[in-house]
């Protein structure tokens, strides 16, 4: 498996990805699919766009972007997809190790996560293994795809 920047052949691949964890309901805030316009535009917008390809197949990918602006502008955000298919891989750690370096070749110095789920216990344990710190919880701050709400916990680490 080799972890690189996207190219405009990966995007369909890149959008039944991101849209399986949209459909999931438990993880992204968006509730919108992308298709192969908004695809093209979401992906190409972001800082930087990564994908992990498998014998030819795009099986995960990150966006990297700024999480604020001005004097705030130098801490960035990410998400991260990996498809149900091969979940269990570490593939999601690789897209994270990659993420942070293009983040701090991209000149951003904190890498923030806004929203990860309080259940999502598989990332919040990859993000403490790679040394990121857990900044509080805020309670319901996401609503699942049924309706509940759930705990956010916002997370950062330093990247350079």
């Amino acid at each position: 498996m080799i972890i690189r920047k996207y190219e405009d052949k990966d995007i369909d691949q890149m959008i039944a990805i991101w849209n399986e964890i949209v459909e999931e309901g438990i993880a992204f805030p968006q509730e919108e699919f992308l298709d192969a316009k908004s695809g093209k535009d979401f992906f190409g917008s972001q800082t930087y766009t990564g994908v992990a390809e498998n014998d030819g197949e795009i099986v995960g990918l990150y966006i990297l972007h700024p999480n604020n602006v001005g004097r705030c502008g130098h801490i960035c955000n990410a998400s991260y997809a990996v498809s149900s298919k091969v979940r269990g891989q570490h593939i999601g750690e690789e897209l994270v190790k990659d993420c942070l370096e293009k983040a701090a070749a991209n000149g951003f110095r904190v890498l923030q996560f806004n929203a990860v789920v309080e259940s999502n216990v598989h990332a919040r344990h990859l993000y403490e293994r790679l040394g990121f710190v857990q900044l509080g919880t805020i309670p319901g701050g996401f609503r699942m795809k049924d309706g509940h709400y759930e705990n956010i916990c916002p997370y950062y680490r330093v990247v350079i």
